[in-house]
């Protein structure tokens, strides 16, 4: 056995993207076997091939994530690995479902090459789906769903950080949806840079233009429209403000139909198989950790430890640094993790190499936890052939919670795959110093961010954190009348002190501007 042999390598990676009717469009049973076969396929195996794989891992589906999602009335699998295993006529040792976040699917490849690694797996897959967009357009406008002949009773074993991204007291003043919190990275950016609004706004729009020319070129884009910086930033009925300060078309869209997965082989497996060379792109590098947990925890809202670390990690595993690489995708559900995440690696948002090898969640589609499956299949056919080609892929879960990074090249690799411990980083994280927290905060304070929450038509609330006289960090919301609300969008609200007291309610806080 050669020093190579047990190195983990990427064989097959597909992507699909359904663009017909809800009617007959695929469940997400159906998406992720049709993009397991199709991997396959592109590693030049046969469908049977598959009858061999000793692991698989699927994607959390967006579906079965606790809240309003899974109220809706839909069927739903009871063990997604066990369907698609039976699907495939596949018994496969080990299987497991991820727990929610959008790092799943590279947490889901480092996890499934550290076992390769060690000997404990040969051949492995991972895929996901999403099929909210046809699920929600046939709950509103029918045919309605048949039962699925779905015969597990055994839950499905996970893998993952099962924890909620928010505290019940977080969520109750809004911060347990993303649409509201990233916003207020957003606006903390700007307030850090000194930088007003109308040229933060200004920067937003071109950060993203060149997101949507990438989406604009690939066929498995939801949008393929390029747009000017202005169009981005510019409110609009198509366009309308979500959360300050972004419109619609700063957002991930998750309502999509697409799927992706990859197969992953031990380098001796991949080559007693006949994939040839030039299609094998091995992990060089990876690395896992979490920023602390809760939002309120944070050490402040315009950086990311994790980001950084787990960057650094990743990077010096591979024995490269970011001047090498040539393939880069950031996770881009937002510009704040767009921003935060180039500030962490050092890299300029202007970068000639580009931030996005698809387009990002806002253009090529947010598919649930699932995207960065995507991004991972663009750069496994990017770097095919070219060995001195190096691509990068950031996945991000919750509110810059959950980090997962990914080295990958065509390249075989120097040394023996030895992923580093994640609780060894997470400690040095889990320790830093942060504010302390209160749930009851009572007298003058200031803001140390916001964002102001916007209804299909017209205003819905307005959520601070700030810091009460000594010093301990609260959230709150404002009072919903249009007056404050507006103005809060006009001017800098950063540093603008108050005073902040229980609701009437007992359960909210309220924050009322000086």
């Amino acid at each position: 056995m050669t020093l190579n042999d047990r190195a983990p390598v990427l064989i097959g990676a597909a992507q699909f993207t359904w663009r017909g009717g809800a009617a007959e469009a695929p469940d997400s049973l159906a998406h992720v076997l049709r993009a397991s076969l199709e991997a396959a396929a592109d590693a030049g195996l046969s469908a049977d091939s598959l009858r061999d794989l000793d692991a698989i891992g699927v994607v959390g589906f967006t579906l079965d994530a606790p809240g309003a999602l899974a109220a809706l009335p839909v069927p739903r699998l009871k063990n997604p690995p066990a369907a698609l295993a039976r699907a495939l006529g596949v018994s496969p040792c080990w299987a497991r479902y991820t727990e929610m976040g959008g790092n799943s699917p590279q947490h889901l490849i480092n996890v499934a090459a550290d076992r390769i690694a060690r000997g404990e797996s040969d051949f492995a897959l991972a895929v996901g789906a999403e099929t909210l967009g046809s699920v929600i357009k046939r709950l509103t406008k029918g045919p309605p769903f048949e039962p699925l002949d779905d015969p597990d009773s055994e839950p499905s074993l996970r893998v993952g950080d099962a924890r909620a991204g928010v505290t019940p007291h977080e969520d109750a003043h809004g911060l347990g949806m993303p649409v509201n919190m990233y916003p207020m990275f957003e606006n903390a950016l700007r307030a850090r840079d000194k930088r007003s609004l109308e040229a933060h706004q200004r920067r937003l729009g071109e950060l993203f233009a060149p997101f949507t020319e990438v989406a604009a070129a690939n066929l498995e884009a939801w949008f393929r429209q390029a747009r000017s910086p202005e169009e981005l930033v510019t409110v609009t009925p198509d366009n309308r403000m979500v959360s300050f300060p972004y419109p619609k078309y700063l957002n991930a869209i998750m309502q999509v139909d697409q799927a992706a997965g990859v197969l992953l082989a031990s380098a001796g497996r991949a080559r007693a198989m006949g994939v040839p060379e030039e299609k094998l792109v091995y992990l060089h590098g990876c690395s896992d950790a979490a920023d602390l947990w809760f939002p309120l925890e944070r050490q402040n809202y315009h950086s990311s430890p994790a980001m950084t670390l787990t960057g650094r990690q990743a990077l010096d595993m591979a024995g490269i640094s970011t001047s090498d690489l040539t393939d880069i995708d950031l996770y881009s559900c937002f510009p704040s993790a767009v921003q935060i995440g180039a500030e962490s690696l050092g890299l300029a948002l202007d970068d000639p190499r580009g931030l996005t090898v698809t387009g990002g969640l806002p253009y090529f589609g947010g598919p649930g936890n699932n995207y960065a499956m995507h991004a991972i299949a663009s750069l496994v056919h990017r770097l095919r052939g070219r060995p001195d080609a190096w691509g990068l892929s950031t996945a991000n879960g919750w509110f810059l919670t959950k980090q997962s990074v990914g080295i990958y090249s065509n390249r075989p690799p120097e040394a023996p795959f030895e992923r580093s411990d994640p609780s060894v980083l997470q400690r040095s994280i889990d320790a830093l110093d942060h504010p302390e927290v209160t749930e009851t905060p009572e007298g003058p304070a200031v803001i140390e961010t916001y964002t102001v929450v916007h209804a299909r038509h017209g205003y819905r609330m307005g959520i601070v954190i700030g810091r009460d006289a000594a010093g301990r960090r609260f959230v709150a919301n404002t009072p919903r009348d249009e007056t404050t609300l507006r103005a809060m969008e006009a001017t800098e609200q950063i540093g603008r002190r108050g005073v902040v007291s229980r609701a009437d309610d007992g359960v909210h806080n309220l924050f009322l501007p000086e």
